[in-house]
């Protein structure tokens, strides 16, 4: 199965944007197995923390290193996306020749309740991601207008032209991972548990 770690934007226990996350896994499995990776213990980036690097981060780029894709769920705050993923990105690019996201197929979505769907934020947040060296996934774009009475609590999407949509995105994410997707070391396949 392929793994795909997920960076959600919000810490928010109630998170539309988990929540959306949540729902996607459930439209992607079994093909894609979703790990939602946890950053709110991250610390803020400071190159002091390098000689003792806090286990949250180590742990966190393991989860990046090892996944087969990322996909990275984000709410938009003053036109921007979050500080909780730029910290994420900070940390797993360093240091120098150790960038967990390096030629990792990537995926970018977010909710909001406002009409625009988190699309700001979202755009703020592509242009990180090329730099980064993420392969990001450009069609279809979802920036969705969340609305409560469309979901479920454990992720189940009732409305059906929510779920025809964001189904489509999660097929073209299956194709373009397989598409886009180096071939792994022997190293990393170990890492995986897939030797």
């Amino acid at each position: 199965m392929t793994d795909v770690a997920v960076l959600v934007g919000s810490l928010r226990r109630e998170s539309i944007n988990r929540k959306l996350a949540l729902a996607l896994g459930k439209l992607a499995a079994p093909r894609l197995n979703f790990r939602i990776v946890e950053l709110g213990d991250v610390p803020m980036y400071n190159d002091d923390l390098f000689p003792n690097v806090p286990e949250a981060v180590l742990r966190m780029k393991r989860e990046i290193e090892t996944a087969d894709a990322v996909l990275f769920v984000t709410p938009e705050y003053n036109r921007s996306f979050p500080a909780v993923l730029k910290n994420a990105i900070d940390w797993g690019t360093r240091p120098y020749g150790q960038n967990a996201f390096s030629a990792k197929p990537g995926g970018l979505v977010g909710t909001s309740p406002g009409g625009t769907g988190a699309a700001a934020g979202q755009n703020h947040l592509k242009s990180v991601l090329n730099v980064v060296d993420v392969v990001l996934m450009g069609q279809p774009e979802v920036y969705l207008v969340w609305k409560a009475e469309d979901f479920t609590e454990d992720g189940t999407i009732r409305n059906d032209h929510t779920r025809e949509f964001l189904q489509r995105y999660i097929d073209r994410f299956v194709k373009w991972i397989e598409r886009t997707s180096e071939p792994k070391t022997s190293a990393q396949a170990d890492a995986n548990g897939t030797n």
